[in-house]
């Protein structure tokens, strides 16, 4: 039987409304007591609930973000014990949220995606209230006659741009709901994680900048919104003003944010308010009252954490501080960033899914948090955004896309699955995602000639420090046709799904990316990710692979630091310590000038930044066009940190931890490292610490797990329980 929301009707306000969220209406009186309540809710757009003023669920920005035109996730609430005796008064307002990206489907998009939901930034309310009564009886009261709707005192909003509320603002004379025919069949119960408020964090220092204005500083980059108490005189408007960072000089500085405002305003009536925005969330740090009514006391602001709903797995911890702050700073990445869709920042005009930053960091998101729903949602989407020849978009869910895929981008259709696959070992995800991953793959098949990706558009190895295209973009193409087929290939076999077809494939673009790109036992294109990429995707093998590997330790060398961009950079370390480097892997881990994973921490960077140089160490800004201090890609070294340092490894062979490999590289350089993931088969742990003229290693197995720890060159098997290995020597 269906869920009562698919009887009820679409509702939209009488008029166009723009960016003006619309309080939708509904007084009803349950003919009796009342055993039960529920309240099922989607909208396009976003839309918050209350019934008899209290509200309705622990979510915001519900329904979330997927394709609306093929997918439309709705919530479901118990709501007994909001339900009075007499008349109640159900109150759910409406907003555009992400709808608003809608505005950017041209005339292009529409031919390659036709659906029957109009463009623009039109909303639309669907609820269904369902009461189940002590004497045995159900009644269901869903949207349609009898609905009211009446503008909000939120008179605009804008994910982008924030908000504007009218305390003293009273729309007195609502108007009939107007019903409309838009698709029920698109609708889904909810399939991602809850978007839940995580964390309160006061204000840490108030202070004036060189230019005279008031700044609060809350200490940390994050994602969310302030929750503040103000009270002014009738019309009187305040400003709240948010930025991630100071410029040089110690001033306020939202150059980055290029179109998107990221403000508050807030309209007084007179009377003591405590507000919260319900229909858009900020990337910042630092907030500047502008305008302000009443006097700024710091209490008055607490900045709340928003980002979706997942236990926290991961944590690492070593001897060297700055290496904690980075870790700390990948966790914080990660939680601006997971908020419904992996965006790439949460601050600027854009905040999107994009697929390349996905897929570079998710191996490093399953071992930091529980994101199997989370990315079971999007992956989903990802399959519904396909092209039928199987190209990928650059975002997901797309909102602009010139119809090219480009290498490291559209692989996130492979890679993601796969990887979601390794660490929770399970099978359901190869097995609903396997026919968007086989489309991609014979979309580069069928844009193939003598076994290498040709044509195309692609975006190369992002932000790179080498020159624009020193890694030639064919390059790219092979290593991941290469590795994505390869992908495939496994996941067949896990599935039981004959895939000899890509098996000969991927030996083929071996061959043929050798063949092409190999002189004289080296990388013809003498770039650190070219070297990075061949040697961890299995590419060159035997004395070439050693040559390979001595051509990046040259590379590095030479320069005396990493020059890898968006693709590279996640593989470098890897590269290194699979190939007998880990010492050099080490140097550039712990390296604290730029360019490194600790300069950004070395000037006080509380998350990961979008480029290498974000702010020069003269205080200087990175190009303001696109130069995030929230971006959460180069995080992606995390996975080095659980997988080299302390040694946590998962075996393909037994995914989801069922076999655990212990394989740490440890150094002299950290007096000691630790880690573990709270898995789905229990707490995994590994660590180790120096120990005389050796070090000695800790190993934590779950029950029902098997265990190896390859520790210099022994091979030893360990069983369930805590282990501790090289003691005293």
């Amino acid at each position: 039987m269906p869920d009562p929301i698919f009887a009820a009707s679409w509702l939209q306000y009488p008029k166009k409304t723009g960016e003006a969220p619309i309080e939708f209406l509904f007084d009803f009186t349950p003919r009796g007591p009342a055993k039960k309540a529920t309240l099922q809710a989607t909208a396009l757009g976003v839309y918050a609930a209350t019934l008899n003023g209290a509200k309705v669920g622990g979510e915001v920005l519900a329904p979330g973000w997927t394709n609306y035109r093929k997918r439309l996730q709705y919530q479901t609430y118990d709501i007994t014990e909001l339900l009075a005796e007499g008349v109640n008064r159900l109150s759910i307002e409406l907003g555009p949220g992400w709808r608003m990206h809608e505005k950017n489907r041209n005339k292009r998009h529409a031919k390659l995606w036709p659906g029957p939901l109009p463009g623009g930034r039109e909303t639309a309310l669907l609820a269904a209230l369902t009461l189940e009564y002590k004497d045995g009886t159900r009644e269901t009261l869903s949207t349609g006659d009898g609905w009211r709707c009446r503008k909000s005192k939120t008179r605009c909003a804008n994910m982008y741009n924030g908000e504007t509320y009218d305390a003293g603002f009273v729309d007195k004379h609502p108007l009939p709901a107007r019903t409309v025919d838009f698709p029920k069949d698109i609708l889904i119960p909810l399939q991602g994680e809850r978007i839940v408020e995580t964390e309160r964090l006061p204000v840490q220092r108030m202070f004036t900048t060189p230019q005279g204005e008031l700044v609060l500083d809350f200490g940390q980059v994050l994602t969310g919104y302030v929750e503040f108490q103000i009270k002014g005189p009738a019309k009187k408007k305040g400003t709240l003003r948010h930025a991630e960072i100071l410029d040089a000089a110690g001033n306020f500085y939202t150059a980055n944010l290029r179109r998107a405002k990221q403000e508050i305003e807030f309209v007084c009536d007179g009377k003591p308010h405590v507000y919260l925005p319900a229909f858009t969330f900020q990337g910042f740090r630092y907030v500047q009252p502008k305008g302000w009514p009443c006097e700024v006391k710091p209490e008055d602001f607490t900045a709340v954490v928003v980002h979706s709903e997942m236990k926290r797995t991961g944590y690492f911890e070593c001897s060297e501080p700055l290496v904690n702050r980075l870790f700390s700073n990948v966790v914080w990445g990660m939680r601006g960033n997971f908020l419904d869709v992996p965006t790439d920042c949460p601050q600027r005009d854009e905040r999107l899914g994009w697929t390349g930053d996905a897929q570079v960091f998710c191996r490093t998101a399953s071992y930091l948090y529980d994101c199997e729903r989370f990315f079971s949602k999007w992956l989903a989407d990802l399959a519904g955004e396909q092209l039928p020849n199987g190209g990928v978009p650059h975002v997901i869910p797309r909102v602009h896309w010139n119809g090219d895929s480009s290498a490291g981008w559209a692989d996130a259709a492979v890679i993601c699955p796969w990887e979601i696959y390794r660490t929770y070992g399970n099978q359901e995800i190869l097995r609903r995602q396997f026919d968007s991953m086989r489309a991609w793959v014979d979309y580069m098949i069928a844009h193939s000639k003598g076994g290498l990706w040709t044509g195309g558009g692609h975006f190369g190895d992002w932000l790179n420090l080498d020159g624009k295209d020193a890694t030639p973009k064919p390059v790219l193409q092979g290593a991941f046709f290469a590795y994505s087929t390869g992908i495939l290939v496994k996941a067949g076999e896990a599935l039981g799904i004959d895939v000899e077809k890509y098996r000969v494939q991927r030996q083929q673009t071996e061959q043929a990316f050798r063949r092409e790109f190999i002189r004289d036992g080296k990388l013809a294109c003498n770039t650190q990710t070219a070297c990075a990429l061949a040697l961890h995707f299995g590419l060159v093998q035997g004395d070439m692979r050693k040559s390979v590997a001595a051509q990046l330790e040259s590379l590095i060398r030479a320069c005396g630091h990493l020059t890898t961009g968006f693709l590279g950079a996640p593989y470098l370390l890897h590269a290194l310590s699979e190939n007998g480097l880990a010492s050099l892997a080490y140097g550039l881990l712990l390296r604290r000038e730029y360019p490194s994973w600790l300069y950004p921490v070395t000037m006080g960077a509380t998350t990961i930044w979008e480029r290498w140089d974000g702010q020069r160490p003269d205080g200087s800004f990175q190009s303001a066009g696109m130069n995030s201090f929230n971006h959460y890609a180069y995080g992606s070294v995390a996975d080095w940190l659980f997988g080299a340092v302390a040694g946590i490894q998962t075996d393909e062979a037994g995914p989801g931890f069922r076999h655990i490999v212990f394989a740490p590289r440890p150094d002299a350089r950290l007096d000691y490292a630790h880690a573990e993931i709270d898995t789905r088969r229990g707490l995994v742990k590994a660590g180790w610490r120096k120990s005389g003229e050796g070090f000695a290693y800790a190993f934590t197995v779950p029950e029902g797990c098997t265990a190896e720890a390859r520790l210099e060159g022994r091979v030893i098997t360990l069983g369930p329980g805590e282990h501790t290995i090289g003691e005293g020597e």
